[in-house]
């Protein structure tokens, strides 16, 4: 189960070894911040998310999440937009190059996106959090 930890956020990013995507994580980490209005927080090992929300599903499944968060992975870095890219095809064809799952955007290079349209995707979808899942 992801939940949020006490690690140091900063130790985390260290870790990562490719130069630049150190520095990718590090600007994502300055936008989402500033656009959700929460400090990062490391949820499990690997996740550097922003705020929280409570979830319950209709088969009585409930827990706790970031409404936002990121992770670098090897070759690539994962944005959790947790509310989904379906219906985002308007802002993701703006968006540049990526790779698109259910709930993960997956980008190479911060340099290979627009980071005003960066921005966009990140708005909407908190915005559609918080029309779910108020704070």
């Amino acid at each position: 189960k992801t939940v949020p930890t006490t690690a140091p956020v900063a130790a985390f990013i260290e870790c990562v070894a490719d130069e630049i995507q150190r520095a990718d994580v590090l600007a994502i980490i300055s936008i989402m911040s500033r656009l959700s209005g929460h400090p990062p927080t490391m949820w499990g090992p690997s996740i550097i998310g922003f705020g929280t929300y409570h979830y319950r599903y209709d088969s009585g499944r409930e827990g706790d999440m970031c409404r936002i968060g990121l992770s670098p992975r090897k070759g690539q870095t994962v944005l959790y937009l947790v509310d989904g890219y379906e219906q985002r095809s308007d802002i993701l064809a703006r968006l540049g190059r990526h790779k698109i799952g259910k709930s993960c955007l997956y980008v190479k290079r911060l340099s290979d996106v627009d980071l005003t349209v960066l921005e966009e995707l990140i708005s909407a979808s908190l915005a559609a959090m918080q029309a779910k899942y108020p704070e």
